[in-house]
Formats: C-alpha cells, structure tokens, sequence
C-alpha cells in the first residue's frame, strides 16, 4: 500500500531528547529573553508566515465510473459533469435501499498557482474521501490513501507548475476492499471527495506535513488541577531546503481573552532534507479549567517557525485544561466533580447529501443536540470531520472518537496494518481536541482468537499514541468477555424493547452486570427503537423490527424505560441514544423508507424531533418547557383518549376545547390525563408549565 504517511509515536516524540529551553523563570512563567520585559497581560497577535491554506473546492469536473488516462493532462473531460466539493455520488442511491454505486468515480481539477508562490512547498490536502484515493497531478502519480474518515495529505511540489496550468486528478473507489474496514456495517458507505481539499503552501522550512495528517503540534497535559497544569509541547519541524538552517520554535500559550499567558522557545540547527522534534515543558499556575458544558474554557496554543527573526510557518491548536477519571462505582468525574454523561451516537450523513455536508449543517446538528440537553457524543462508527470536533470542543461536548471496526475483521497483515493506519491518523489528528476523552477501537466485533489478537494490538496503538486518554470498544454481549478485556473500559450495545427482551427488562439487566462485575466500569453504547413519524398506535405493541410498522409511540415508551433505569444508576458512566438522527443505511427495508435507519430522535432532514427527544429534552435541560406527545396521531377514532405530556417543571395544567382538565405533578417528567373525552371533529388541546408560562398545543379530529 502507497501511502505518504510515516510511522511515529507518541511516546518515541516524548522519549526524544528536550532542546533548549531559551528563557528566564519568572514565577510560574517561561519567558523568551527578547520579551522578557513585556507585560504578562500583553495580547498575542499572530504574525504573518509563509503557509497559505487555500480550499480548492470549485471548478471540478466529475465522472461516476472508471475512465482509462483519465490522469493524463491532455485528457478530454470537456463532457464531464461540474461540480462542487464537497460531493458524493451516492447521495440518492445510497438513501434509497438496496444496491447502490460502490466503485471507480474519477475527479478533474485544472488550477493555475499564482506566480508569487514561486520557491515554496505545495501540498495537497484531503480532508476525507471514501474509500481509496490515488492522487495525480500532470500525470505524475502522487500517491494512494486507504481509509475513508482520515484527512491525508501528498507533497505536490515537484509535479505543480507555479504560473501555469496545473491539471490535479484523482480517482476515487468505494468499492468493498478485504483491506480497509469497514468490512460491515449498518450504514452506507457514500464514496468521493465528501469533505474539502486545500492546497497548503509552505515555506522550505515548516511544520512536519506527513505524519499522519496531524498538524505536526502535539500539546500533553499532566497533573492537571486547579492549582496547576503541567504543559508538554512537541513540535515536529521540517526542513526541505538544500542547506542546513539555524531554526527556533517559539509557543505562545495564550488565554480565551487572547492574553499570553506563557511563551517558550527552542532552537535546533535542522540540516537540510531533515526534521526534528522540538520538545517543550511549562507549568501554568491556577489554570482555568475546560468543564464540559459548564465553563468550556479554551487556552490557546501557537507555534511559531522562526529563522531568524522571520516566521516560516504558524500553527495552532486548542488548550482545553481538565483532568477525568472513571470509578466503577460512582461513575465519569471530570476535574473532580461528578457529571452524568447523557447524549447520543451521531452520524454525518444528511437527507439528499450523503456524507457531504457542510460546516453549516454540522453547526445545526449541534444546535439541535445541544438543545435537547446532550454533553456527550459518540462519533459512529469513524472518524468525523474537523467542523464536529470544533464543535465540540468550544460547546463542553465530550466525545468518543470512534474507528471504523465493525462487525468483523479479516485475519490479513493488510487489514491490520490499515486498521492501526487508520486508528494512529484519528488520534495523532484529533490529538488536541480537549472535547475528546475516550478513543474508541472498535464496534460489535467477534469474540475468536484474531479478532482478539487485533484488538489488543489496537489498544497498544492506542496507548503508545496517547498514554492519557481512556480507550474503550463497544461490545453487544453485556458481559466482560475478553473482547472487553482489551480497553480500559467498555461499552454495551442493547436493545431490550426492540432487538430483544422487554423495555421492563432494563432495570434487572443492569444491576446484574454491575453486581457480577464491581470492578469493572461500564457505558450503555447504544439503546433505542424505530420509529416513523407517518405511524401511530394509540396502545401500541412491541413491533417487529424489519416490519414496516414502526410507531412513534413505541418508540418513546422504549425510551421512556431505558432512560429511568439507568437515570438512577449513576454507575453507568455514560448513556447513549441510537441515534440522534435517522440516517442511509442501504441495507434495510422497514418502517415507512427503504434504506433507512429510523432509530433517530430526529428525522432525516433534520425538520422534525420525534416525541423521544422531548423526553430527553425534558429529563436533560432545565429552561422550562412543556410538550403534548401523540401529536402527530391528529386522526382519532375512539370517544377517548389518553394525553400524555412531557416537561421539565413540577405541574402542567392540561386544557381540552377550551375546559380545563386539571393540574398534576410529576416525580418523572411524565403528565397522564387518561380517558379525556374527545368530541367529533377537531378538539384543541393545550397544555402550560406551572413554571416559565411555557404552553403547547395541539389539534385532533375525532372521526
């Protein structure tokens, strides 16, 4: 396998002997000698460098299928189709179920560089493309990337022409490949480049640009309290000139109010053609902590590339100081205090679009989770975009970040290999977001002697790479097997209510792994029901789940069970919805879609929140609100009816055509009023919270 990655590790950058550190002490502060007299309340401005990130999403040309010399620059593509990046191909037929495209799709860009980048470095950069990618430029073959989550780069320099016409091409497969995983899984495998491409430009002497797509800035965090936070700054450097240069890496550590609040520097003489680690220590006294959704304070990191007092290359990555721990017993502890992690698994895809989704619709999937109360995601089942964990990080969500194992693997070297590729590129990219806490190597695999064999090779990846960070694998048995034994923690994938069992059944399930196994912690992973928005029973059964009957009612009542029983265990460290949103899954034929997962608490596009997510909403937020459930059942039948309201204050007072039904309370966020007559043609119903004057209402028609 081609690939313009290489191999390092954490721990090997760590174990790499510390350059200088050129400062004096001042208190708790590292000062560099030339600024030694500047006021600790000074304002960072980041200066100029050489980098030039620019996204080169407009002016492809597109073609479903594989073409012979379609690399080659003369290649006629004048009948090709325009599009816009990002783009998939499967946008329809991968929402639709059954077969859809899994193949060769090729990509035309013609690009010109403007002649002021003459003497730079050129490198392209893929943010994600699925599943295999081979990348040309003026028919010179830069590379193929295996995985479809990751961002990959490709160093262009030598094939670009500044000034002149530039022609890029990439052939793009996602085709099913005994190599990569997925093998399996429940959702479609959109192909194509589904997230940005830039071209980066650089100076000859710059930041490390192919070590897994990292950014080649890695900040550790030890001994974090409120007192103080131990800093380890790594910074790889590269110098691609054809002389040896005397290079100083200088980090400005500043505050949310852009304040510097340390600044270190270190100087290296790089020969040419090499690179080197730039390794940094500092202590900051009272820090002030990221505490999830509370205070999601950001520090800020810069790591300027200097050469004499000229600025090669500037990067930056966030600062989220907090400590977590996990007790068996008691539950997730972040920075010392109990936090109840409740919240959901997450999939990128949206209606009409497939995988390719802008930042904008990223922001409106968080608006939506965030306002039904969520402080943690699970990213199912791979890596997400640079957009999510931003996200996340700047809102106090905290993430498990999840590889692409699924189902099953293949006893090959090649599978393995791409797995710990694509495991290594998630964490060595992601390493910085202080929103992620849990890495997660694999989802729902088998329990035999090589499925075990990878996941403990895995776990050493994971640790080597970052000996921080708890790892953890979702597991469908509800014990602790030896798959479970290969993570510091675990995750269960249940579904009493649906797949199995009853939804009365949460209660004695939980307790029985908890009293079985004491020492060990636990997360519910995955739990949830289908449901369509188009279907309703007033009393309804527990359906079938690949029928085409999926009731919303059903759906809530599951949940409604799941979420008491565990409310009241705080042992469970972490509760997870299946699944935020419905989403493709080509696979299936159930519920009211072809090709659909209907597991969501919102629908598709995204328009409708089922009546499960008010009751998350009403169990997870406190701004007073009150919710009429069934409200999508507007066609009744009977002379009766029972009313059920979901809120989040102590007392709803429900009204019937104008009559009032009463006051009541409630200890659990559910309001009945049962047998309420309804009149024949339309009745109006309208429910207030005792606190906040929130109503909702409803109309029904009585048959």
């Amino acid at each position: 396998m081609k690939r313009s990655i290489g191999r390092r590790r954490f721990l090997e950058l760590s174990a790499i002997t510390t350059a200088a550190v050129v400062g004096t002490t001042v208190g708790e502060h590292t000062l560099f000698d030339a600024q030694k007299a500047m006021a600790q309340s000074a304002l960072y401005t980041p200066p100029a460098s050489n980098r030039v990130d620019t996204l080169i999403d407009v002016g492809w040309k597109f073609h479903q299928g594989d073409v012979s010399n379609a690399q080659t620059p003369t290649f006629n593509d004048s009948s090709w189709s325009g599009v816009t990046l990002p783009h998939t191909w499967n946008n329809i037929d991968g929402e639709n179920g059954g077969n859809y495209y899994r193949g060769i799709s090729w990509y035309r860009l013609h690009y010109t560089i403007p002649t002021a980048y003459a003497g730079r470095r050129f490198f392209l950069q893929f943010d994600g493309a699925s599943l295999v990618t081979d990348v040309y430029v003026n028919g010179t073959y830069l590379g193929e990337h295996q995985g479809g989550y990751t961002t990959f780069r490709f160093d262009a320099t030598a094939a670009l022409k500044v000034g002149s016409d530039n022609v890029i091409a990439v052939k793009v497969n996602n085709a099913f490949n005994t190599n990569i995983a997925p093998l399996n899984g429940d959702f479609t495998v959109f192909g194509g480049l589904y997230r940005n491409v830039h071209l980066l430009v650089a100076d000859n002497v710059h930041m490390q640009f192919s070590d897994y797509g990292s950014s080649g800035l890695f900040v550790r965090q030890t001994n974090v309290s409120s007192a103080s936070a131990t800093v380890g700054v790594t910074a790889e450097v590269w110098n691609d000139g054809t002389t040896s240069q005397n290079v100083t890496v200088q980090t400005i550590i500043v505050d949310a109010s852009n304040t510097i609040v340390q600044t270190l520097s270190s100087t290296q003489t790089l020969a040419a053609h090499t690179g080197a680690h730039f390794v940094q220590t500092t202590t900051i006294a009272n820090p002030h902590l990221w505490d999830g959704q509370s205070n999601p304070y950001l520090y800020r990191v810069y790591a300027q590339v200097q050469v004499g007092t000229s600025v090669k290359d500037l990067v930056s990555v966030p600062l989220g100081l907090r400590s977590y721990s996990i007790d068996p017993n008691k539950g997730f502890f972040l920075n010392g205090h109990y936090l109840d992690l409740h919240g959901v698994n997450y999939h990128q895809d949206h209606i009409d679009e497939g995988w390719a989704v802008s930042d904008a619709q990223v922001d409106q999937d968080f608006n939506l989770m965030i306002a039904m109360g969520v402080n943690v995601i699970r990213t199912s089942h791979y890596q997400h975009s640079p957009r999510f964990y931003d996200n996340a990080d700047t809102n106090g969500i905290v993430i498990w970040s999840e590889q692409p194992i699924i189902n099953g693997i293949l006893n090959t070297t090649a599978f393995t290999q791409n797995a710990e590729q694509q495991l290594t590129e998630m964490i060595r990219q992601n390493y910085n977001h202080p929103s992620i806490i849990f890495w997660s190597i694999a989802n729902e695999v088998g329990n035999d002697s090589a499925t075990n064999t990878l996941l403990q090779a895995l776990s050493n990846v994971a640790h080597a790479q970052d000996p921080d960070r708890i790892t953890t694998l979702a597991d469908d048995t509800g014990t602790f097997d030896n798959v479970a034994n290969h993570t510091n923690t675990v995750g269960y994938n249940r579904y009493y209510g649906w797949y199995t069992g009853s939804y009365n059944d949460w209660g004695s399930v939980l307790t029985n792994i908890h009293q079985s196994f004491p020492t060990r912690s636990f997360a519910i992973s995955e739990y949830g029901a289908g449901a369509s928005i188009y279907q309703h029973q007033a009393n309804p059964t527990q359906p079938v789940p690949a029928s085409a009957s999926h009731p919303e009612e059903w759906q809530a009542l599951v949940h409604e069970a799941a979420w008491q029983a565990m409310a009241s265990r705080p042992y469970i460290w972490g509760k997870f919805v299946w699944v935020m949103f419905d989403f493709a899954s080509a696979g299936r034929n159930e519920g009211d879609h072809p090709g659909r997962n209907d597991k969501g608490l919102c629908t598709y596009d995204r328009k409708t929140p089922k009546d499960a997510y008010y009751w998350y909403k009403a169990n997870w937020t406190t701004a007073p609100f009150v919710y009429i459930t069934d409200r999508r059942f507007v066609t009744r039948t009977t002379a009766t009816t029972n009313i059920k309201v979901y809120a989040n204050t102590s007392s709803v007072t429900l009204t019937v055509n104008g009559v009032s039904l009463g006051t009541k309370t409630s200890t659990n966020h559910i309001f009945i009023w049962s047998n309420v007559a309804l009149q024949v043609g339309n009745n109006t119903v309208q429910a207030t919270a005792s606190q906040g004057g929130s109503t909702d209402t409803v109309t029904w028609t009585r048959q």
